[in-house]
């Protein structure tokens, strides 16, 4: 049986994971070719864990560092098909569904303001 997303190193677990696939996902990987991982994957691990823990170990903005990628509707959809089914493999449980349910609001609402940058 699958435990729940607990603590820190379960959103570590979570977020290396995904990001693994990403690094060999065809449509996705091109467009992580030049990030730092060693610098990008504990901000993740912030962003992760203050909105599921609560920590409050995030600080920024992610939107407006993304919004220079050419990234559309495909991209949004990969990215969430690959989210929900790393959660899926390693998770079950209340804080899991949460976590699914965040990254579902957080591509729909990104892809929005994407598109409404992109008319301006």
């Amino acid at each position: 049986m699958k435990k729940d997303i607990e603590s820190r190193s379960d959103i570590e677990l979570m977020v290396k994971q995904f990001y693994n696939k990403v690094k060999q996902d065809i449509l996705l990987a091109p467009l992580f070719n030049h990030v730092d991982w060693p610098t990008h994957l504990p901000v993740m691990y912030n962003f992760w864990s203050s909105l599921l823990l609560g920590d409050q170990s995030y600080q920024g903005s992610p939107f407006q560092k993304h919004l220079p990628l050419a990234i559309d509707a495909a991209h949004f959809q990969q990215w969430l098909s690959l989210f929900t089914q790393t959660v899926d493999e390693h998770f079950a449980g209340e804080k899991a569904d949460e976590v699914k349910s965040r990254a579902r609001s957080i591509a729909a609402l990104w892809q929005h303001k994407k598109e409404m940058y992109s008319k301006n």
